[in-house]
């Protein structure tokens, strides 16, 4: 009898027709998956193999626009969910109106699995855990329209105990990689770990989710740089690590990012879905895309109404030469521009979604900057040995560390935020940094750079970088005082510094913190209508009747505000009050 591993999780829902949808699913042997609604729409796929595990990605047609319907999902025609005793509400898939221009987007990042239930969880309860029950107690509640999981969504390199105790019982875990995870089989047991958890599961089959990766989905500083990446070749285990996390993110993330039109173009998914077995063409895709970024493109668009997502990939297409770094390569770097000003006019707002801050703690993004002009031998040979150790000892390697990518999204940024056609907001969504802040840049005209080229003129939208993490994870109080003293007038100071002994150039743009920092697991929701926006930020909190592993937390809202307060009086005033405030 065939059952359900893992899912359903309710992946790609259209916003444009707002008649299909997919959900995703991996059952536990080959079969016919099938989502039924209770409007009548339904779909159905056969599975596709990948060492020796078996997935689905639904195509669910016929949805009716504007409306929730349930839905459940049969395996070789049984029914497999819901489940016979859940005590979730049932999971339903939710349609845009036709023209609708309003949008709820929830989003955050770096999540470990939530401990058993069994177990004192000892960083705090999980903000999706919690979410999740919000939800559920009250179905008809607002909800948000998608998810964005901005990174780390499993843990290659920092495992839990039960998974150390599978580890230790199926190889031998004094030899290397040792308690990190070796192969596709064991990337496997991080997302059962992760997506089994009750309410994550229920959450996730009921609310639209869009994936990118982050280091820790492969391992810790994943292409800090060019010696980093030759010593992780150089050893024994690399080879496996680093394709089997293509491999596995391809499946589980990857694949429910993409509308079904682009799966119908995917030469890869035709190829896996047209054998018995597509282990080995899944394989020679990742082995390509580990050797050289530019045989895979991971980044991707999508569109809710009047609101344009741009989810980047920050990790894979790196450029790692010290006198050529780049965050993008050219083509990567090439589409996000054509897809920023694709149909300029067709939305209000514009959300670039960067699992690693643009803006960071102002001595943090100078000491990036100067590591980085001590790596390429501004200094000499022995001050690039101590930038390589202190690039990798810190981790050092946002996009202040790629200081001609900083240059040219702040200037994409202003391009696209200007003119008659702009976008009423621009803001980029991160995490990574394990709290949460709202920076501001300030632009000022006359930080024009010597020589005659053109500056960056400030921009009609209000530009803002939004980072919200962790969703589950800690921090601990060093790097928490740390963080604090970034954003001090002394750590501004100390950056200067550190920016005149590496010879750093200026940025374009000057920022500073409006918000936060806030510690703890959290989300943020950005609640865009028209061209308004707003934003709440909500952290998990114990409540005084929980048990030890958290059970009885709850969501407070901890921050809440307008981020487009001028709408209607034109955004030249906007610009010139938000100048002078810096809100």
């Amino acid at each position: 009898m065939t059952g359900l591993r893992l899912g359903p999780l309710l992946r790609y829902v259209d916003w444009e027709s707002g008649d299909h949808a997919t959900v995703w699913i991996e059952a536990d042997r080959p079969c016919t998956a099938e989502v039924r609604c209770a409007s009548g729409a339904h779909g159905s796929a056969h599975t596709f193999q990948v060492a020796g595990h078996h997935y689905a990605l639904i195509p669910v047609r016929g949805l009716t626009p504007g409306s929730s319907t349930e839905y459940e999902v049969l395996l070789d025609s049984r029914r497999v969910w819901p489940q016979a005793d859940s005590p979730f509400p049932a999971s339903t898939i939710r349609t845009p109106a036709p023209g609708a221009d309003a949008a709820q987007i929830t989003f955050g990042s770096c999540r470990w699995a939530t401990s058993p239930a069994d177990e004192r969880d000892p960083v705090g309860p999980d903000a999706l855990d919690t979410l999740a029950t919000r939800l559920a107690a009250d179905p008809g509640a607002e909800r948000p329209d998608v998810l964005l999981l901005l990174g780390d969504q499993v843990y290659a390199d920092e495992t839990s105990k039960a998974t150390r105790r599978r580890i230790d019982a199926r190889r031998n875990p004094q030899e290397a990689p040792g308690f990190e995870v070796a192969d596709y089989e064991e990337y496997t047991w991080l997302y059962d770990e992760s997506w089994q958890d009750p309410e994550v599961r229920w959450l996730l089959s009921t609310v639209p989710s869009c994936m990118i990766f982050d280091d820790h989905d492969v391992i810790d500083d994943w292409n800090t740089s060019a010696a980093w990446l030759a010593d992780m070749r150089a050893t024994p285990w690399w080879r496996e690590r680093i394709l089997s996390g293509l491999m596995s993110y391809w499946v589980y993330q990857h694949l429910g990012n993409l509308s079904p039109a682009e799966l119908a173009e995917d030469p890869l998914y035709a190829a896996v879905r047209s054998t018995p077995d597509g282990t080995d063409a899944l394989r020679h895709f990742a082995a390509q895309a580990a050797a050289e970024p530019a045989a895979a493109r991971w980044s991707y668009r999508r569109d809710f109404g009047r609101t344009r997502l741009l989810m980047v990939d920050n990790r894979a297409a790196r450029v790692l030469d010290e006198q050529n770094r780049a965050m993008l390569d050219e083509e990567e770097a090439r589409w996000l521009r054509d897809q920023a000003f694709q149909a300029p006019g067709s939305y209000d707002h514009l959300l670039v979604g960067s699992s690693l801050p643009w803006l960071l703690p102002q001595l943090i993004h100078s000491a990036e900057g100067w590591v980085a002009a001590l790596c390429r031998g501004e200094r000499g040979a022995r001050w690039a040995g101590f930038g390589e150790d202190l690039r990798r000892r810190s981790d050092l390697e946002h996009w202040a560390a790629f200081p001609s990518s900083f240059q040219k999204l702040t200037r994409l940024i202003a391009e696209v935020g200007s003119g008659p056609d702009a976008p009423a907001t621009v803001c980029v969504l991160s995490g990574d940094v394990h709290h949460a802040y709202i920076a501001e840049p300030r632009w000022r005209a006359r930080w024009r750079p010597a020589g005659g080229q053109s500056g960056v003129a400030p921009p009609h939208a209000r530009v803002l970088q939004l980072t919200c993490s962790p969703v589950h994870n800690s921090i601990p109080l060093v790097i928490r005082l740390g963080f604090r003293f970034g954003w001090s007038r002394a750590g501004r100071w100390v950056g200067r510094a550190l920016r005149r002994h590496g010879r750093v150039t200026r940025p374009l743009v000057s920022w500073r913190r409006t918000g936060g920092p806030w510690f703890g697991n959290q989300l943020m929701t950005l609640t865009l209508r028209g061209r308004s926006a707003s934003l709440r930020l909500d952290q998990a909190q114990r409540q005084a009747n929980r048990d030890v592993s958290g059970a009885g937390a709850r969501l407070v809202t901890v921050d809440e505000r307008d981020l487009t307060p001028d709408q209607g009086r034109g955004p030249a005033a906007a610009d010139r009050d938000g100048a002078r405030s810096g809100r």
